[in-house]
């Protein structure tokens, strides 16, 4: 982890215009438009704090949380910078900067301890010695001013460097979204304040979350002129072509301390719409997914394949992170991913990680996975397995000596297999039913259900792992056994669908009639949950044992006293 002055010194470089902080975030250093971590480590809410303090904020740490600020300081070794931050719901978001650096926004003053401007102006030499003329009062910024500011959402129109403006654009002053200006970080901001898994910025509509499974409105109606440009401008010049040949792209969009999007931009009516998918700050464990810790097992095979598979939107890829994460904090391997686009940056830690974004990196799936062989891999990640080539490749690598993680879009875990079987040609299914007999060590297949509380999604998992009794069904053609296996294989390790909803009811975090709704068989929860109702009310065994062995103790006594 850099210290405090490492950071600092990153403004000392020509081409970074600010170094941004966030809690639970990697610093970020700002080049152009773009952010760019210069950390392997996330920064908590606390260790910001402390930079902010040793930034010469001391005096105004302590009202971070009701009132923005921003101040000046001298640093040995730096020179002087500019600091504006901001707290909300515990947690930080700051920026830095050189004075010299700032002449595109107006000076502002110095704030005293109670985060208002302070009554006599403070001078703040740079590194030449200059001073700052003095404000006049009418100038003075107010406090949303400095907290729109410190989040980078000033209003100005956003230019992004992946190219010029497409012919559709339509220039507009409107002002969206409570009023803050055309912004899309002032949009994306609210919807990670909101915890939202997605956003939907779409012409003549309010910004759309999801929340709990729910797409709800936020704010005014965005214009169709605006939302046409704010979208237009985040497109990188690369897609542009196949965005106006096929009328949608996908890319990854990194905000710096907004973190990062999954983004899907599409034609639509009413021009163009975008999806923003909210990836989650740092690499989530299977604990913090609510996901069975048996997952992990998959990672103790030197080679074969793992699959993580459910419906679109069912958290998939945090699921696979999560799983080369294990990977790469306990194991000296290197891990090659090819994913479209990359979501979850994995930090360094003890494996060699190379993450390859279709598209920017490679071609296509498949021939990353062909190039891939030849550099020495251990563990090869496949974003999704969605054609019959990167199928192909992908099982002749598990084949090979390499343990091949990847993601599908099949609804259970049996039906997967078929699906896997039924890419390949008549002639070449036996050929793939023998290799996934010995090479298939497990399948995670999830779902994401409403809560009970309302708040968020809850995940039921299906386990299904590699046997003996598994492989001879896949070898011999007869997969429809599947389901009956699963029903008596707990002794294997396999988990239910239906069985892991039941938990979730017993445990109180969804509710009985989602379950029964997603259920593949809804009589069983019922079962189930009758059974544990009756085991529970039913006395213990030994209730009646404690009143036996009185009566036999008086008998005895009854005895005893005949005798004498």
């Amino acid at each position: 982890m850099k210290t405090v002055q490492q950071l600092l010194e990153e403004l000392k470089r020509p081409e970074v215009a600010e170094v941004a902080v966030a809690s639970d975030r990697l610093p970020c250093v700002k080049i152009g438009e773009k952010y760019e971590p210069v950390d392997e480590s996330a920064r908590s809410t606390q260790q910001i704090l402390d930079l902010l303090v040793a930034a010469g904020g001391s005096r105004h740490v302590g009202v971070l949380e009701t009132k923005p600020a921003q101040w000046t300081a001298r640093i040995d070794g730096i020179g002087s910078i500019e600091v504006q931050a901001f707290m909300r719901a515990g947690r930080v978001q700051a920026r830095i900067t050189m004075a010299k650096k700032k002449a595109s926004l107006p000076p502002l003053p110095a704030l005293d301890g109670a985060g208002q401007p302070a009554r006599s102006t403070l001078k703040s030499a740079d590194a030449s010695g200059a001073a700052e003329p003095r404000r006049r009062p009418s100038e003075r910024p107010t406090a949303r001013s400095i907290e729109a500011g410190a989040r980078g959402l000033d209003e100005i129109e956003i230019v992004e460097s992946s190219g010029p403006p497409s012919s559709t654009q339509a220039p507009s002053s409107a002002r969206i979204h409570r009023g803050a200006g055309a912004s899309l970080e002032d949009l994306l901001g609210t919807a990670r304040e909101a915890n939202a898994s997605d956003v939907h910025v779409v012409g003549g509509r309010p910004l759309l979350l999801r929340l709990g499974g729910e797409l709800l409105p936020r704010g005014a109606p965005i214009e169709e002129a605006t939302a046409e440009k704010l979208i237009s401008a985040i497109v990188p010049e690369r897609l542009r072509e196949r965005l106006a040949t096929q009328g949608s792209c996908d890319f990854a969009l990194d905000r710096g301390p907004l973190g990062r999007f999954r983004v899907n931009v599409g034609r639509q009516r009413t021009g163009l719409k975008a999806c923003f998918r909210c990836i989650p700050p740092g690499i989530p464990t299977l604990q913090s997914l609510g996901l069975p810790a048996e997952i992990e097992r998959g990672t103790h095979h030197h080679q074969g394949l793992v699959l993580v598979t459910g419906p679109t939107g069912h958290g998939k890829t945090s699921t696979m992170a999560a799983i080369v994460d294990i990977i790469n904090r306990t194991k000296t391997h290197h891990v090659i991913t090819v994913e479209d686009p990359v979501e979850y940056v994995h930090p360094r830690k003890k494996a060699v990680i190379s993450q390859r974004e279709v598209g920017t990196h490679t071609r296509a799936f498949a021939s990353a996975l062909k190039g891939s062989l030849r550099e020495d891999p251990d563990v090869i990640v496949v974003g999704e397995l969605r054609d019959t080539e990167t199928v192909r490749m992908a099982l002749e690598a598990s084949e090979t000596g390499h343990l091949v993680i990847g993601t599908m879009n099949t609804p259970s875990a049996a039906k997967t297999i078929d699906r896997l079987v039924d890419l390949f040609p008549p002639a070449d299914q036996q050929m793939v039913r023998m290799t996934l007999a010995g090479g298939l060590h497990l399948i995670v297949s999830q779902r994401l259900v409403p809560a009970a509380d309302g708040k968020g999604m809850v995940a039921a998992a299906e386990l299904l792992p590699g046997s003996v009794a598994l492989w001879s069904l896949i070898r011999d053609d007869k997969t429809f056994q599947i389901p009956s296996l699963q029903q008596r294989g707990k002794a294997f390790g396999i988990v239910r669908l239906d069985d892991s909803l039941a938990d979730l009811v017993w445990a109180g975090r969804i509710t009985k009639e989602v379950a029964i709704g997603i259920a593949e068989k809804p009589a069983d929860i019922e079962a189930v949950l009758s059974a544990r109702q009756t085991q529970q009310n039913a006395p213990p065994p030994d209730a009646q044992k404690p009143a036996e062995a009185t009566t036999l103790l008086g008998k005895a006594s009854q005895i005893l006293n005949r005798g004498r």
